[in-house]
């Protein structure tokens, strides 16, 4: 549930802003992106998740002191590093985990890719962060049992950087036989596949404007021929 409330909100206030490196990734290589802006994008998303988590702590730091007193865990029943970045269920492999995170960042960016295409049909106008919030939600609701469905690197290690110093220690690095890394490599490559999969087979096969205008040209004069 944290993980939807964070991931939605961040779509919902970020159209277009980019605060997911895996959709920064996805838009370099559709050319949409500047590669030589690629690595700032990525230190301002990785710097704002972790101020981000810097705020949450403070919001709710006498509630978690009430909660832990004063003993943050990583693991166990009462382990709240889960509150600022994702860790594994206890049936999820490594492997699985990777493939969880590349299946539902493709998904998010295919999805993403479609609404903005301004060639596509997409979304109505004004309503693109809302259908992301959307889909946001629905992978969440569809792919977040396995791993909390992080499908944002700069969202889980910036905020598992800022635990491994604000108390909970570097156990937030070997936990679930080294977690850390699946958040951070599987949406990148889920990005990078979706953006293939979207140019492969919707974006190639674009029309190009003249040949579109003289097929809107052709229907309507078979409509009216029909009519």
């Amino acid at each position: 549930m944290r993980s939807l409330i964070m991931n939605v909100w961040l779509s919902l206030c970020s159209y277009r802003a980019h605060v997911n490196p895996a959709v920064s990734l996805a838009m370099v290589i559709l050319g949409k992106l500047p590669l030589k802006k690629f690595p700032v994008y990525v230190v301002a998303q990785f710097l704002g998740a972790f101020v981000g988590s810097c705020a949450v702590y403070g919001l709710y730091y006498d509630a978690l002191m009430e909660y832990t007193n004063g003993e943050f865990a990583v693991t166990g029943a009462n382990a709240t590093a889960n509150i600022f970045a994702s860790y594994p269920a206890k049936h999820l492999s490594v492997l699985n985990g990777f493939v969880d995170q590349v299946i539902a960042t493709a998904a998010l960016i295919l999805c993403i890719l479609a609404i903005t295409d301004k060639k596509n049909i997409g979304a109505p106008k004004g309503m693109e962060p809302l259908c992301i919030g959307l889909i946001i939600m629905a992978i969440g609701v569809s792919m977040g049992l396995n791993c909390g469905y992080p499908i944002n690197p700069a969202r889980d290690l910036g905020p598992r950087f800022f635990t491994a110093v604000a108390g909970w220690g570097m156990d937030v690095f070997r936990a679930g036989s080294c977690w850390w890394w699946i958040p951070v490599a599987g949406p990148m490559v889920g990005g990078a596949v979706g953006a293939g999969i979207y140019f492969l087979f919707i974006e190639l096969h674009h029309q190009e404007p003249e040949k579109q205008e003289e097929n809107n040209v052709q229907d309507k004069y078979e409509m009216i021929t029909m009519s």
